[in-house]
């Protein structure tokens, strides 16, 4: 395997350091129940990795579930290991069943509870999860200002926007002299490549790093699901690439797995991360034998031609 020498990466014009790939929390309390999420989160920092990925609504669509699971297991760990210092906490708001949109008052009672299941005072990164088209962008930035200026959220990101609306958004902190976000999330990887029409530009423009979502494509990119029944929540979303050009995908990917000598996951996760203005993909584990091929990824550097190869798919 090509290794490179793992080099923590800036969050945009942010003072915060992270490893290169981020841990997504969305199956803590939910798939991974909260022995295997705690096993998972250790081996993660034990591995060199820092922030953890969350938000208000995980996993408010499982029957008996009300949202916020997530942030509970979170908040547990870091209370049972004591440290939250030495981690990047990122979540969201706008999902929650108790606090959707992002009306200023809203925010404000979604950010109180969000810190109160994460058991902490304040959140490294606060994304506005989804744009809310029927609220003001002034009124949604200006809430979130509020929350960093009271010390409660340290940055500011943006989750699910348009390039139009980021546009606007850049607009309203310049009249308003607003703190200026410094991550965006958007959907992308391999399979889903829309991000680089003209998210990546603004992105560049308004220098914000960016963690993609879904990187290996509902689990399609780790090569697990090539027709076969596979028992998994996303087994349903993985089947819709299976078409002409996402086996062209995993051909080309088993090609450099078997190169490399690691999993097809791995090189799926080390294109993107070599992606222009990518600061650390977004992958999650349900158990630590998961983690291991997302750990490994980040220590994998592909050649300008194996990025050229498979971005050309």
């Amino acid at each position: 395997m090509t290794e490179t020498t793992v080099q923590n990466r800036r969050i945009g014009t942010s003072d915060i350091e992270i490893y290169p790939l981020a841990l997504g929390g969305n199956v803590f309390g939910w798939t991974a129940d909260e022995a295997d999420s705690f096993s998972v989160l250790d081996e993660f920092v034990a591995g060199g990795g820092n922030l953890v990925d969350t938000a208000d609504g995980y996993s408010h669509w499982v029957a008996g579930h009300v949202g916020g699971e997530s942030e509970t297991v979170i908040g547990k760990w870091m209370d049972a290991r004591g440290n939250r210092d030495d981690v990047v906490i990122a979540t969201k708001v706008s999902t929650h069943p108790k606090y959707e949109g992002l009306a200023g008052l809203n925010i404000r009672a979604a950010a109180e509870a969000s810190l109160r299941r994460l058991d902490t005072d304040y959140i490294d990164l606060y994304y506005a999860h989804f744009d809310d088209k029927t609220v003001p962008l002034e009124e949604t930035i200006s809430a979130l200002n509020e929350l960093v200026e009271a010390g409660k959220v340290r940055y500011i990101g943006i989750s699910n926007y348009s390039a139009e609306r980021i546009d606007e958004w850049m607009r309203v902190v310049e009249q308003n002299a607003f703190y200026r976000p410094v991550a965006l999330q958007p959907h992308f990887n391999l399979m889903e490549r829309e991000f680089e029409k003209e998210l990546q530009t603004r992105a560049e423009t308004y220098q914000l790093g960016v963690f993609p979502y879904f990187s290996l494509a509902q689990g399609f990119l780790t090569g697990k699901y090539r027709g076969e029944s596979v028992e998994s929540p996303r087994a349903d979303g993985a089947s819709a690439y299976l078409n002409e050009r996402g086996l062209r995908v995993l051909a080309a990917l088993d090609s450099l797995a078997a190169t490399h000598g690691v999993s097809v996951a791995s090189i799926s996760l080390a294109w993107l991360r070599q992606q222009p203005t990518v600061v650390a993909p977004l992958a999650s584990a349900r158990n630590t034998e998961q983690l291991e091929a997302l750990m490994t990824s980040a220590r994998i550097d592909l050649s300008a031609e194996d990025v050229a190869v498979l971005s050309a798919l």
